[in-house]
């Protein structure tokens, strides 16, 4: 009988009232809210978040401690004070914690000697055409094609400018063939037969 009435008395001694706690999680430099913070009771298991406004609430009970966390801040604790209403509202400020990481230098090769043999091995898109330029303005190049096409200064105006028109008649239309010519073929079986005569 005695154990009944000492365990009577201990759970009266623990019984703690279930408050109503809300409130807002804010950075401490400004008066937004922090989203997505974290209330939580460790001990009880209980916790919430906070919505896009720092805004959370949920049931404790007397005594409870609260830890709130959120990325990019100091974890902060509250304990809830015994009140004579069944709710209770805090204004949480969070202090931020900022983390400086080391340098982190990412190269995309292993080794320098690595590194070295590909920029030497390195080959620029247009490399044929640069190969083609070179080969194209050798000096003995350019020495033998002013010996075999002697030129005045109206002479090589005129060959440059029939290279220009042949240029752009191939790249915006048909090169002429004559064989594909009925005239000419007609041309071509007329003189034949004179010929014959």
């Amino acid at each position: 009988m005695q154990f009944i009435l000492i365990n009577n008395v201990f759970s009266q001694e623990e019984k703690r009232d279930v408050i109503q706690f809300s409130g807002v999680v804010s950075n401490q430099d400004t008066v937004s809210g922090i989203m997505g913070a974290h209330v939580y009771v460790p001990k009880g298991g209980r916790g919430t978040t906070t919505n896009y406004y720092g805004y959370f609430s949920f049931p404790v009970l007397e005594g409870d401690s609260v830890v709130i966390s959120a990325v990019g801040f100091e974890k902060a604790s509250i304990i809830i004070p015994e009140v004579e209403a069944d709710s209770y509202t805090a204004i949480i400020a969070m202090r931020e914690d900022t983390t400086y990481l080391p340098e982190l230098e990412i190269l995309p090769f292993p080794t320098e000697e690595m590194f070295k043999e590909a920029v030497l091995a390195y080959q620029l898109p247009n490399q044929g055409d640069l190969n083609n330029m070179d080969r194209n303005l050798d000096p003995v190049t350019l020495l033998e094609m002013a010996r075999a096409t002697p030129m005045d200064g109206s002479l090589n105006h005129r060959f440059f400018m029939q290279q220009q028109a042949v240029y752009l008649h191939d790249a915006y239309g048909p090169r002429y063939n004559p064989l594909l010519n009925p005239f000419a073929w007609a041309d071509f079986f007329k003189s034949l037969k004179k010929k014959k005569k």
